[in-house]
């Protein structure tokens, strides 16, 4: 199956023409690859098999049933076939697409979600990356297969997703949040900025996300956060780009959301 290194002007790489994983006929089709971008879309699409998206490095950024994933590296989002979704790649990127038969793996859930990823599932989706397209069922890149199915099944979900909401207003407001971070605006700042009144933001945005805006916003920081940490960047620096006077003040927030400190639930995160 095709890894390629992406061309500098984003043109389909030879390995990747021809090759169509939803018409391949096994439990497995994958493919992976390394690139480097200022920002790539793929537009809203769906596929009739089940897709994972894994990150080992860079950005990317998934939408699909009114929820954004900011994927950190060591985990992938899970999208059941038919459910359309776009995809955002930004950086030095490395990533892997598998795509399972929807009764190969029934256990798997049916929506979308974040699964974390061991060590071995990650090596065995590099390996399936490789694998011949074709692959002999009853050899060794059959039993890889199996394996690699068991383990994914067994993946623990994550909860790592932004709400989408519905509301275009709510949407244009997530949008901005997303390409300034360290916007601090409140939700009253907002509703002057969209002319619409705070208190009929906060209710919309309560019936389609069961959030407030202020939880709302630190969902979309934690994410962020997680990606840019994992990466090698300080927590002052991270703090600092989301807004925050200073890194005790994140790490306080940070802690209450999920329990830990950052640096031990990043150590505790790359023991798993």
């Amino acid at each position: 199956m095709p890894f390629f290194q992406l061309n500098d002007d984003h043109t389909v790489p030879d390995d990747l023409e021809g090759f169509d994983p939803e018409t391949v006929p096994r439990a497995i089709a994958a493919f992976g690859g390394r690139m480097a971008t200022k920002g790539m879309e793929l537009a809203m699409h769906e596929h009739r098999k089940d897709e994972l998206v894994l990150t080992l490095r860079g950005i990317v950024r998934l939408e699909a049933a009114h929820g954004v994933w900011i994927v950190p590296p060591r985990c992938a989002v899970w999208i059941p076939g038919h459910v359309p979704h776009s995809v955002t790649v930004i950086g030095d990127v490395e990533m892997y697409c598998l795509f399972v038969e929807p009764d190969a793996a029934p256990t798997l859930p049916r929506q979308c979600c974040a699964l974390s990823i061991s060590p071995l599932l990650a090596n065995l989706l590099e390996h399936a990356a490789h694998m011949p397209v074709m692959y002999d069922v009853d050899g060794a890149d059959g039993r890889i297969a199996t394996v690699l199915l068991d383990q994914l099944s067994a993946a623990p979900v994550e909860e790592l997703r932004f709400p989408m909401p519905v509301d275009a207003r709510l949407r244009r407001i997530a949008s901005a949040m997303m390409e300034d971070p360290s916007d601090r605006a409140t939700i009253d700042d907002w509703g002057r900025r969209i002319a619409v009144a705070p208190r009929t933001l906060t209710r919309i945005l309560q019936r389609e996300t069961g959030m407030s805006f202020g939880r709302w916003r630190q969902q979309l920081h934690i994410l962020i956060a997680l990606q840019r940490l994992d990466q090698g960047a300080s927590v002052q620096t991270v703090a600092l780009d989301l807004g925050y006077e200073g890194a005790s003040a994140f790490v306080t927030m940070f802690r209450k959301a999920l329990g830990k400190p950052p640096a031990r639930y990043l150590a505790e995160r790359r023991a798993h």
